[in-house]
């Protein structure tokens, strides 16, 4: 299971996707689909796009990971998860295929959801990417519009250890004659995904090229202002293109109630005032570098960081963007991919972030909500299983 293990459950084929889908009577042909990569950026845009879509009248099916608390989170039809029964009986009625099959435990996610959302006879599906797109389990599917979010230096030890190797790998949703919309790019970007469009003669629409929306969100992290022009992009696109039609008002509606419609959670949220306590499940350079300048932009007397990370984390490349003048505590999230407290304390030291260690995550948070005093900021983050963990 990759969420625990990280790269020794990682499987980069799609050979076993395409029998399970066989299998189960191909439910991925019988769905209308919005398909969403991305280095950062993927699950904010698909539950924006979901919480619009859910305001047009819709019934909405999303299907995202990693999950933070429950597995039922990454399958949801309108907000509400799937049954604990339907992943029951599923997993009971298939699991010798899937053993003798050698499934992974993400094939076996994605399985579950495309027959899940066939069976519910969904309206239309917001299917998020696992990671990278060419060779993802998900790139099965036959979309109304491809969607990328951004490229970052993120799974480098899959993907590629440049940002146009990655653009290729997130280029690889791009399916032929079908709308693609581009949310950030670079000059290193562009160009792939330019010729991957033409070679597959998609029409191929750059959202950030856009003038800056008016429409508010409950999502607030500054990222946001680049996610919403994705979301409106692409929404332009659907109504030009599909009979999913949605009006301004919807847009005004949903971006405004997406946590309300949509229950995402662990994007730029306050769990508390006086401190003010925020967590994010940013976790690479790209979105941090974000989302630890919008942390300067707050007004505090002491800093204090709640941190903690995975053992696959290139901490040369995150660790220069922390800033020097907080308070660290370090933990380890606890999932067996998690990287000791007291070797990210020692890989810290050179950088000048200093704290102490503490034995889990809670322990952590706690001390620092205790030393923490009204005036003072507390950031809860490094990883999602850091946020996860404390809500």
């Amino acid at each position: 299971m990759y969420q625990l293990q990280g790269a020794s459950a990682y499987k980069k084929d799609l050979t076993n996707v395409h029998v399970l889908m066989d299998y189960l009577g191909h439910p991925e042909s019988q769905l209308q689909c919005i398909h969403v990569a991305g280095t950062n950026g993927k699950g904010s845009c698909s539950h924006m796009l979901a919480s619009v879509l859910q305001e047009a009248g819709f019934k909405v099916g999303l299907y995202t990971s990693p999950h933070l608390k429950d597995f039922r989170e990454r399958i949801k039809i309108n907000g509400q998860m799937v049954s604990e029964a339907f992943v029951c009986d599923f997993v009971n009625q298939h699991q010798s295929f899937f053993e003798a099959n050698d499934m992974s435990f993400f094939e076996m996610s994605v399985g579950l959801a495309f027959d899940y959302f066939t069976k519910e006879k969904i309206d239309i599906a917001i299917i998020e990417v696992g990671m990278g797109g060419r060779l993802d389990a998900t790139n099965i599917i036959s979309p109304l519009v491809s969607v990328i979010t951004n490229i970052g230096l993120d799974h480098t030890q899959f993907l590629g250890n440049t940002l146009t190797a990655i653009a290729a790998e997130k280029a690889g949703i791009i399916k032929s004659n079908t709308p693609v919309v581009i949310g950030e790019y670079t000059s290193e970007t562009q160009p792939v995904f330019l010729a991957t469009a033409k070679a597959n003669q998609s029409p191929v629409y750059f959202a950030s090229d856009l003038i800056a929306t008016a429409y508010p969100s409950d999502l607030i992290g500054d990222y946001q202002i680049h996610n919403k022009k994705t979301v409106l992009q692409t929404l332009t696109v659907l109504n030009q293109q599909t009979n999913f039609k949605t009006t301004e008002k919807d847009w005004e509606k949903g971006l405004a109630q997406v946590v309300k419609n949509t229950g995402l959670e662990g994007r730029w949220q306050q769990l508390g005032a006086a401190p003010k306590i925020i967590c994010d499940t940013a976790h690479n350079t790209h979105g941090l570098s974000i989302v630890l300048n919008q942390i300067q932009k707050e007004p505090f007397d002491q800093l204090h960081f709640v941190f903690g990370v995975v053992n696959d984390k290139d901490l040369d490349e995150v660790l220069p963007l922390f800033p020097k003048n907080a308070i660290y505590y370090f933990c380890k999230p606890n999932i067996p991919r998690g990287l000791e407290a007291a070797i990210l304390a020692q890989k810290a030291t050179p950088f000048g972030l200093n704290g102490k260690i503490y034995n889990s995550v809670s322990a952590a948070y706690e001390k620092a909500k205790q030393n923490a005093q009204p005036t003072d900021f507390i950031y809860v983050g490094g990883s999602t299983f850091v946020v996860a963990e404390i809500l």
